[in-house]
């Protein structure tokens, strides 16, 4: 060893050694709870020591690819960990994605290695199968809740044997960039792209969230959302290791599990998106919850429409709300709406996070004035490595040395910014460009109405013709003409609905994110009669 390496070693700051040092300043305190299973940080880093002993036992080396199909378990938040500290890089997957997907990923990531949770195998299996390239060479098997590895043998390990013992995991240096996460985008293509976060891009992100999102050791938070999304995982679970603070984690985002848990646990913070965070207001047994301990509400992923805000800080007037813009090349945060702002600024996605630059420019990559609408882009050490195997689409983003978020916004006088737009949600509608957004926040004015979701379809004279399926409130009384008729009072015409569609709930994926894109599909020929 030359001084240079003992230098090196001494500085290591990597993404595992949060659970160490977590774990050498509160050894006692609870780390992760997940159904029974309740684990003190000491308890927590001795799981991630005996996971990397096992994986490298298998013969898993420092930039091999092991991917993760899981629901919220504490083995996931330990496998996080565990791959991180010998320089793995973990590719979570999302489990609501078809065996051909999965088999994609497997293909594009070269997995080494392919963990499923138990009740994900048969999935897992086919996916294997359908894969090209073959590269999957060790499978293991995640215990469900009852602790059984159903399905293990023929070839795939009972993965519960991993994390007991004291087994210490050879020491591996891992280096500020090199990669540790691809994590793949939920894929507005045609194909998901694969987004490479290293350690640096990990934990100064993990800062930007601590510092301006309010967060402490004392925090006790409710995980619902799935860990295999950068928000949950890397806005909400690293920074509570990086802490101290304690996670409790459940499988699902279920409204009445959810007001159970807080009341249970003494859950004092919580992250979910606008449609989560509707469906609590609207579940029967909200009024009658004890959610006296939650005192730090967060939301993202989608926008929140400002009646919606309202209505939460009237029914929650001890929560403070932040709200968390980005995206997954950002790690993913980007800029914050602090709780001072929350109806100062309604309808904003806030300023720029601790270690963020972000601006808004034109076609030509020149900025804007104030007020003007054009792409969002970034500058910070959040930011991806770039696209697995794509230089093309990553010299695209990072065009200028800016990254290029694809999201369409303008700045106010202020400095805050305002997300107009997804480029792929923008109406074109007579050669007018309408925001979906501005729509849906007309629309939610209207007393009875739950959810709306607006995007544009194929029409024969306007090119596209703006369409809204809304969701009413239980006992609401609406009709199509009402919401045209309301809509039409308050924007300019061409805004203005084409058609109204009526439905039980809106389409959503595990992050809660709405499918506009399933919305698109299944009401593509309503403009056809026009």
């Amino acid at each position: 060893m030359t001084v240079a390496d003992d230098v090196l070693r001494m500085r290591h700051h990597a993404l595992a050694d949060l659970v160490h040092r977590s774990a050498a300043r509160y050894a006692d305190k609870l780390a992760v709870s997940d159904g029974d299973v309740a684990l003190t940080y000491a308890e927590f880093e001795t799981r991630v020591e005996a996971g990397a002993a096992a994986l490298a036992e298998l013969g898993l080396r420092h930039g091999d690819r092991l991917a993760l199909v899981s629901r919220n378990s504490w083995q996931f938040a330990v496998l996080n960990f565990a791959t991180a500290r010998l320089g793995l890089v973990l590719v979570p997957i999302n489990f609501m994605l078809g065996a051909g997907e999965i088999a994609f990923i497997l293909d594009h990531s070269g997995a080494r290695a392919f963990v499923a949770q138990a009740g994900f195998l048969p999935v897992a299996r086919e996916a294997i199968a359908r894969a090209e390239r073959g590269s999957v060479e060790i499978t293991a098997v995640i215990p469900g809740r009852d602790g059984a590895a159903e399905g293990a043998g023929d070839g795939w390990i009972d993965a519960g044997a991993w994390f007991s013992g004291t087994a210490r995991a050879p020491e591996v240096v891992v280096a500020d960039d090199d990669p540790i996460r691809l994590m793949y985008t939920s894929g507005t293509e045609s194909r998901p792209k694969g987004v490479l976060h290293s350690s640096r891009s990990l934990l100064w992100q993990y800062v930007s969230c601590i510092a301006d999102g309010g967060m402490d050791r004392d925090d006790v938070e409710l995980h619902t959302l799935p860990l295999y999304h950068c928000a949950q995982l890397d806005c909400f679970l690293g920074p509570d290791i990086y802490l101290g603070a304690s996670s409790v984690l459940l499988p699902a985002p279920d409204p009445a599990a959810i007001l159970a848990t807080i009341e249970r646990a003494g859950v004092t913070k919580y992250f979910a998106p606008p449609t989560v965070w509707i469906g609590l207001l609207r579940h029967p047994g909200f009024d009658g919850a004890d959610l006296s301990s939650l005192r730090k509400g967060y939301y993202g992923a989608s926008p929140m429409p400002v009646e919606v805000l309202k209505e939460l800080q009237d029914r929650l007037p001890e929560v403070s709300f932040w709200n968390f813009y980005g995206q997954t090349e950002m790690a993913p945060l980007a800029t914050i709406l602090r709780p001072n702002e929350q109806l100062a600024h309604a309808g904003s996605a806030g300023r720029a996070s601790l270690n963020v630059e972000t601006i808004v420019v034109d076609d030509a990559d020149q900025p804007v004035a104030p007020g003007v609408v054009g792409e969002i882009v970034h500058r910070s050490p959040h930011a991806t490595l770039g696209y697995y195997n794509d230089p093309d689409k990553t010299a695209e983003a990072f065009r200028g040395g800016w990254f290029h978020s694809g999201d369409l916004g303008y700045l106010d006088d202020d400095g805050h910014l305002h997300v107009v737009d997804r480029k792929k949600d923008m109406i074109k509608s007579g050669g007018e460009n309408v925001a979906s957004r501005e729509v849906e926040e007309a629309i939610y004015l209207l007393d009875g109405v739950a959810e709306v979701a607006v995007f544009g379809i194929p029409h024969p004279l306007w090119v596209e013709s703006v369409t809204a399926v809304v969701v009413p409130k239980a006992g609401a009384d609406l009709t199509e003409e009402a919401v045209i008729a309301h809509t039409r009072s308050v924007l300019a015409g061409f805004k203005t609905p084409k058609h109204v569609v009526f439905a039980d709930a809106l389409p959503k994926n595990p992050s809660g994110k709405i499918l506009k894109r399933d919305l698109r599909q299944e009401h593509a020929g309503l403009g056809a009669g026009d």
